[in-house]
């Protein structure tokens, strides 16, 4: 007889408890906004932080509380904007689609070596060792800080020990562009063919001391481009994106082949 009491008073303590949780959590449960796993069906998963957010789920919760903008999501571009804007019913102003470009092409054959550096593969631990063994000290390291940066797999290494970016995988989230001591990576329009791969400052002699296929400033770019696209600005070439109509006169004209497609 005590078992059975007892077996019975366990079991209703049990049955108790049971009621007592199942109760409280209907009342303490924080329903989740269906909105949330609609968006995160949309976004691109890759939780690449780009957009500023604790990755895909960050951005979601941000978005949903008006804390952040439905074009944030720089991996998944325009098209990922539009599709989260219209099930959201948000408008959404479209940006440029960017993405990264090395502005280096001098690799181990035409750029000058100061020594042969022996250490940790990375190029901010080589840029402090006399500020890389490139004499050229806008150079490309090649030591890849930026390919193991980039979640998207959108950057190799030649063999030139050049860094290149495939513009097909680069999702625009800028993480290469911090990752390079030598501030070589920078963002342009995608559809932007003709660029300048150099960035060295130095006036033409010192500059084609240490790199013999530098920009010299020699002006002829410039002076021979039908839209003023193109201006010398500190002994280097730059081009105004928005007036180029990527005739590629200055391609061919470059003396030093700087300028490139």
């Amino acid at each position: 007889m005590n078992v059975l009491i007892a077996a019975l008073s366990l079991g209703g303590l049990g049955a108790a408890f049971s009621i007592f949780l199942s109760v409280a959590f209907n009342f303490f449960v924080v329903k989740e906004d269906e909105r949330k796993t609609l968006v995160l069906s949309l976004l691109p998963g890759s939780n690449c932080g780009a957009c500023g957010f604790a990755g895909c789920q960050g951005f979601a919760d941000a978005l949903l509380a008006n804390k952040a903008e439905v074009n944030g999501c720089l991996a998944g571009g325009n098209e990922v904007a539009l599709k989260v804007g219209n099930a959201l019913g948000i408008e959404v102003k479209t940006s440029l689609d960017v993405v990264a470009f090395v502005a280096c092409q001098a690799g181990r054959r035409d750029a000058k070596k100061l020594y042969k550096y022996q250490g940790v593969d990375n190029c901010q631990a080589a840029s402090v060792l006399f500020n890389g063994d490139k004499a050229c000290t806008y150079g490309c390291l090649g030591l890849g800080s930026c390919v193991r940066a980039c979640p998207f797999d959108a950057i190799t290494i030649t063999e030139e020990g050049l860094a290149v970016v495939n513009s097909s995988k680069c999702r625009s989230c800028k993480k290469c562009v911090v990752a390079c001591p030598r501030n070589l990576i920078s963002m342009v329009p995608k559809n932007q063919n003709v660029l300048v791969a150099c960035k060295n400052l130095n006036k033409a002699k010192q500059a084609k001391e240490v790199c013999s296929i530098s920009c010299i400033a020699c002006k002829i770019c410039e002076k021979n481009c039908p839209e003023k696209a193109i201006v010398v600005v500190n002994n280097l070439a730059v081009i105004d994106y928005d007036k180029c109509t990527q005739c590629k006169i200055c391609v061919e004209k470059c003396p030093q082949k700087v300028i490139i497609i």
